[in-house]
């Protein structure tokens, strides 16, 4: 087993190497569907694309103001937690934010500093909330990206919205979708490693739990007593414990800012962590991977790494 450890280090800087790119590129302007296919989808390249939604309303629409007068009164789904952290790992614990319905001038306000309130707020719940709590707000946008769901021959799967403070951090993960994700107002941070990467990057099992607020304002978790538990990264990349996972030290991140206006392609299975700045708005288009390509090698890669730990 230590032969497949030293090739999967191998393969994955090989990869490095040979096609993947030292910073993430720019495109300007929309792809023609089938150029995008071959030469990002296909290589499962990220990139980064300007002017690809230079016609929405919402770049210039989206305003505090605006959005009081549209959806102040909507109620949604908040994340909230005591430290910014949701759906991460707090030692032995997966810990999943308080799910909290609140008016979309409430989340404003606390944006805002109008109304001091404890914890961190973040509108994240994805599960299409775009369409499915706040579709006043899709003609200012579009429900799909045109020239993705040529490439891919189907419409997205979701379309989220996302709002929130500064302090609210995205942990470590990975998501089978294809992802376009764009930045309407402030500045996303993200920081991206390979699924070639995939030896370097630790894994463990961890007891599912929720933040819950008490009554005198302080956050409590509270475990799932009755759910499986979760597999998750228990790795801090900004601040990585080298010492406890001195296997990370290979791994070749990638760090990019996608600022208003801009839309970052994030292909299936690729690690991300991400940041933003305070009160950013941002619209991201879910689109199934390609299993026929993607699903099987990326398996082997997983099933192998795995493996290569547990011996």
């Amino acid at each position: 087993m230590e032969k497949v450890r030293e090739r999967l280090a191998e393969f994955s800087l090989e990869a490095h190497d040979l096609y993947l790119n030292q910073s993430v590129p720019y495109l300007d302007g929309p792809p023609e569907p089938l150029q995008f296919y071959r030469d990002w989808i296909g290589q499962n390249k990220p990139c980064i694309i300007r002017d690809a939604f230079s016609h929405w309303a919402a770049l210039s629409r989206w305003t505090p103001e605006y959005l009081r007068q549209k959806i102040g009164s909507k109620v949604i789904s908040v994340a909230v937690t005591p430290n910014g952290l949701a759906d991460a790992v707090v030692g032995d614990r997966f810990v999943m934010p308080e799910e909290r319905q609140m008016s979309v001038a409430s989340v404003l306000d606390i944006i805002e500093g109008k109304v001091q309130e404890p914890g961190v707020f973040y509108v994240q719940k994805q599960c299409s909330n775009l369409l499915q709590e706040l579709p006043e707000l899709v003609d200012d946008v579009e429900p799909h990206v045109s020239w993705m769901s040529a490439a891919l021959g189907r419409s997205p799967d979701a379309v989220n919205f996302w709002l929130g403070e500064e302090n609210a951090v995205t942990s470590m993960h990975k998501d089978p979708y294809e992802n376009l994700y764009c930045v309407v107002s402030g500045e996303k941070r993200f920081l991206l490693l390979p699924p070639t990467d995939r030896t370097f990057i630790p894994y463990d099992m961890f007891q599912p739990a929720v933040y819950r607020r008490r009554d005198d304002g302080e956050f409590e978790i509270v475990d799932q007593v009755d759910s499986e538990k979760v597999p998750w990264i228990p790795l801090d990349p900004l601040d990585p414990d080298l010492e406890r996972f001195p296997q990370y030290r290979w791994a070749r991140p990638v760090c990019c800012s996608v600022k208003a206006g801009e839309m970052l392609y994030l292909p299936s299975l690729w690690f991300h962590h991400v940041r933003q700045s305070h009160g950013c708005i941002a619209v991201n288009f879910w689109y199934d991977m390609d299993y026929d390509i993607k699903y099987n090698y990326f398996q082997l890669l997983e099933s192998l790494s795995e493996a290569s730990r547990s011996t």
